[in-house]
């Protein structure tokens, strides 16, 4: 149940009074009596939590067809809350639903821009996503395809970019072994070089022996890379083994629980948020 609170926003007393009263929502129980929601439950839920959120009484939306709920959403897409957004996206995950996903995400980056969509929207998404993969409501299949879609998306902004001028400041960023989460090594290729930067992007589990290599041939003024993995060890020794290879600034990213012993480190420049970044790189080419 908890689960389910934190994907719809709907409270748990909330939940069980609406079973008690109303038609659209019955819960399953397993063999041994546990409460729990289909599918096609879970997605009335966040269709649900986004008309409630809007002002619609629960009343009304009990004598709703899911068709006539559909329809209404789409109308207030255009002026949801961040978390009217992010259920949206869920919605389209479970569905599979590429061309809506795709439409939606278009129509906030329009209006948002991808650095403020990328950090209000897609995150938290991403960890509902990973709410979802928990509780067994979505495969891995769905979580790959999905991620591949926003990834095109970045892609696809980073493109749209002017080249950086032949003397721009040089950055190289990548992924070390074991490491796949590229959603935010992107965003940061994508502001890097909207303030004129030349991104070197290696991407994906780059072996640490290649660094030194990159570095000679492309005479970067950082490196930027991040770590999301929980395996503090294998962190530890991947990050000394860049330091040991490389005397230009190292920019590193990610969960600060794990970074904990480098985030004061004066070898490293620890960047909390993309704005460090923007200003990191700033203060590089003064």
């Amino acid at each position: 149940m908890a689960q389910i609170v934190a994907l719809t926003g709907i409270k748990a007393h909330t939940l069980r009074k609406w079973e008690t009263r109303y038609t659209f929502l019955t819960p399953e129980r397993t063999d041994t009596n546990i409460r729990y929601y289909t599918d096609e439950q879970l997605k009335r839920l966040l269709n649900i939590g986004i008309l409630t959120r809007n002002g619609f009484r629960i009343s009304k939306i009990d004598k709703m067809s899911d068709a006539e709920i559909n329809d209404v959403i789409a109308e207030k897409l255009l002026n949801g809350s961040q978390e009217d957004d992010v259920s949206i996206l869920i919605i389209c995950t479970l569905k599979m639903d590429e061309v809506a996903f795709e439409k939606n995400l278009n129509t906030q980056i329009a209006k948002k821009g991808l650095l403020n969509v990328t950090t209000q929207i897609i995150y938290p998404f991403l960890a509902q996503i990973g709410i979802l993969w928990g509780i067994s409501k979505v495969i891995p299949a769905q979580e790959h395809f999905i991620s591949n879609l926003i990834k095109k998306k970045m892609f696809s902004s980073i493109s749209a970019l002017p080249y950086p001028k032949e003397d721009a400041p040089v950055i190289v960023m990548f992924l070390t072994e074991n490491e796949q989460h590229e959603i935010g090594l992107l965003l940061a290729y994508f502001l890097a070089m909207q303030i004129g930067w030349k991104v070197y992007y290696l991407g994906q589990n780059v072996p640490t022996e290649n660094i030194k290599q990159v570095v000679d041939f492309v005479s970067p003024k950082a490196l930027l890379t991040m770590f999301i993995t929980p395996n503090q060890d294998s962190i530890k020794s991947r990050i000394e083994a860049i330091l040991s290879q490389i005397s230009v600034p190292l920019l590193v990213s990610g969960n600060p629980e794990i970074l904990d012993d480098y985030i004061n480190d004066n070898r490293i420049n620890f960047l909390s948020h993309p704005d460090v970044l923007i200003n990191t790189l700033a203060d590089y080419n003064k």
